[in-house]
């Protein structure tokens, strides 16, 4: 649905993204992660058809967004991290405004807007001004502007940012909805653990480029490692370790605690508590230590 080969942008000799390659399937969520200024509005606003590339090649659904760029809008919703919003307009109107520039006819653009809305928890701004919405409100009215003509590709940039809770659980909600329909999205993000909890695939950007892309489980294995495995024991017992070296790596210990690596959860855990078994150890659990996507975002920026 997504498609980057080599594509490139410089300002002024700068080189905002340089040389991305990458491919986002249908019904596929990609999250684009990287520090301030890393690259991702600029790659996004390349994939609405807004800025041209100043070389290699972005297409969306097949249509190039240098050369098709009416195909590539008519497919694309887009939300940006500072949407814009005519403040003077009620929501009716501002719903009514893009609807037309969309294409929709009249009966879509009261039907679509008002489902919209109450999806997200606001019907009674139908008829209020804009002006007098919370941000979280702009935020969700942003987000039904990008919705309303139910394109294929959504390019979102921030889109929980000022948002509370709840307000935040229905957009993960709608996002999570929108690719089971095999809509495909682009998240741009700096909060890991929503990124963690709805990507599909990371890419993470640094100064223009991806420097590691992969599913949330294959970024922590290549960066952080094999699994990491944490056994408790009901009482401290001396000589644990000595016991186990022959089966897994041991990491840390404590009184009544180990941390050890693995390849193989399947077979080397059964195996360590067979082992404690025969030697009269009782053990209180064992399970995998949770390594958040943090761990790995904070290890890519480091190298």
């Amino acid at each position: 649905m997504i498609q980057l080969e080599g594509l490139t942008k410089r300002f002024d000799g700068f080189a905002a993204v340089s040389d991305v390659s990458l491919s986002v399937a249908s019904g596929e969520v990609l999250a684009l992660l990287g520090p301030n200024g890393a690259g991702k509005t600029t790659t996004v606003r390349m994939l609405a058809a807004i800025l041209q590339p100043t070389s290699g090649r972005a297409a969306i659904a097949g249509f190039d967004v240098v050369d098709q760029p009416s195909e590539v809008r008519r497919r694309v919703g887009l939300l940006t991290e500072h949407p814009g919003l005519y403040r003077r307009m009620r929501g009716r109107e501002y719903l009514d405004f893009f609807g037309r520039l969309m294409g929709l006819d009249v009966g879509e653009r009261i039907a679509c807007g008002k489902e919209l809305l109450n999806h997200f928890g606001m019907p009674d701004a139908w008829d209020l001004r804009i002006g007098t919405y919370s941000k979280g409100m702009q935020q969700k009215m942003a987000l039904v502007r990008a919705m309303l003509h139910q394109p294929s590709v959504l390019l979102l940039d921030e889109p929980t940012s000022a948002m509370d809770p709840h307000s935040a659980k229905l957009v993960r909600d709608a996002i999570r909805s929108l690719r089971d329909q095999s809509r495909t999205i682009v998240l741009c993000t700096h909060n890991l653990p929503e990124a963690e909890m709805l990507a599909d695939r990371l890419a993470i950007i640094r100064r223009g480029t991806i420097v590691a892309l992969g599913t949330p489980a294959e970024l922590k294995r290549r960066l952080l490692g094999p699994p990491l495995m944490e056994l408790r024991l009901a009482q401290r017992v001396d000589g644990v370790v000595g016991l186990i070296s022959d089966i897994v790596t041991v990491q840390e210990q404590g009184d009544t605690y180990i941390r050890y690596e693995t390849h193989s959860v399947s077979d080397t855990s059964p195996a360590v508590l067979n082992r404690l078994v025969e030697h009269g150890i009782r053990v209180a659990t064992l399970s995998e230590v949770h390594r958040s996507l943090e761990d790995v975002y904070l290890q890519v920026v480091r190298e």
